[in-house]
């Protein structure tokens, strides 16, 4: 799909694919041969794929530099973002399922069945509105945008700002990480209250499920506590039909982190997306959606072998049933 975008995108072919602007019909000529444009489309698709596993993923229309140097930028920031927020889906939205799971059809089940569900109905780029009102126009308590303050030079060696700190020197280390967590604090609730209200809801359905379970109803008859069934039975049970939902919040939770991007003027893949829409920067485009979906389908991949590997007896299980 990313080589067909070459054609689709409005423009020179040749400038969608390389984001190479010819000077002469010469330059022209020797950059269609170089990149075999004047041959099938088999052989233009093959050396397309050749090209990319060799690190030329040709440049950027608006800056001129070369687009797996920007990847390299920007993507860290928006992987950064959505792992943060996935951890605070997994610390608190998880253990909040179980505890609604357990307290199934009690008033406090109900109370965060209903707000969650009231969390998760929010759209992503309002709820991020709503905390920059609140949060940072009227009580000044948190930045307004961007990764770090200009009082900070730091290096960006990994992309990851939390690490690039740690490796920095001469510099208030202490500081430098209350201001990168402030920055952070706003966008990383954002994207994470909508994850994490998905997660109380799989969650606690899972644990209803699991607690209405035969083995459950025998291990109470013997007398066996509440605790130990929990610890023994319930919490491993429950807990393996969450992991392949997990590969589907990937990724909702990708998506809402480039919105969100946007918004806070977060360096990620997001916003230097939406701005290559704005400079009809075709090549950028291109390049851009084929990471974002590599990272995708890689993180989905990575959570279902995860997933095969702590229950092995599921790839058995499905094998007997076919």
């Amino acid at each position: 799909m990313s080589f067909s975008l070459v054609y689709l995108f409005p423009g020179d072919v040749l400038e969608n694919l390389t984001g190479i602007v010819p000077q002469n019909e010469i330059q022209r000529e020797a950059l269609m041969r170089q990149f075999r444009l004047d041959q099938p489309y088999v052989v233009q698709f093959f050396y397309y794929l050749s090209s990319l596993l060799q690190g030329d993923w040709g440049y950027s229309l608006a800056s001129g530099l070369p687009l797996r140097e920007e990847i390299g930028i920007a993507m860290p920031a928006t992987i950064e973002l959505s792992t943060y927020a996935m951890l605070m889906a997994l610390f608190i939205g998880i253990p909040l399922g179980y505890y609604a799971g357990l307290k199934s059809y009690s008033t406090t089940d109900h109370t965060i069945n209903a707000l969650s569900i009231t969390t998760y109905s929010f759209p992503v780029f309002w709820l991020a509105l709503i905390l920059i009102l609140f949060f940072s126009l009227h009580l000044d308590i948190a930045p307004l945008s961007g990764r770090l303050s200009l009082l900070f030079d730091i290096e960006p060696v990994t992309g990851f700002v939390l690490i690039d700190i740690m490796l920095a020197e001469d510099i208030d280390h202490g500081l430098a990480y209350r201001d990168a967590i402030s920055h952070l604090a706003l966008p990383t609730l954002a994207i994470g209250a909508i994850t994490t209200a998905s997660m109380v809801r799989i969650t606690r359905r899972s644990v209803i499920d699991v607690i209405h379970r035969p083995y459950i109803v025998a291990a109470r008859s013997r007398g066996v506590s509440e605790w130990q069934i929990f610890f023994r039975h319930v919490l491993r049970n429950a807990l393996l039909p969450i992991l392949p939902l997990m590969a589907i919040q990937i990724t909702t939770l990708i998506t809402n982190a480039m919105i969100v991007e946007t918004l806070f003027s977060w360096p990620g893949i997001g916003s230097w997306l939406i701005q290559a829409i704005y400079q009809r920067d075709f090549p950028a485009l291109r390049v851009g959606m084929l990471a974002v979906s590599t990272l995708v389908i890689t993180l989905t991949i990575m959570v279902d072998l995860f997933n095969r590997i702590i229950d092995p007896s599921r790839e058995k299980y499905e094998r007997a049933t076919v």
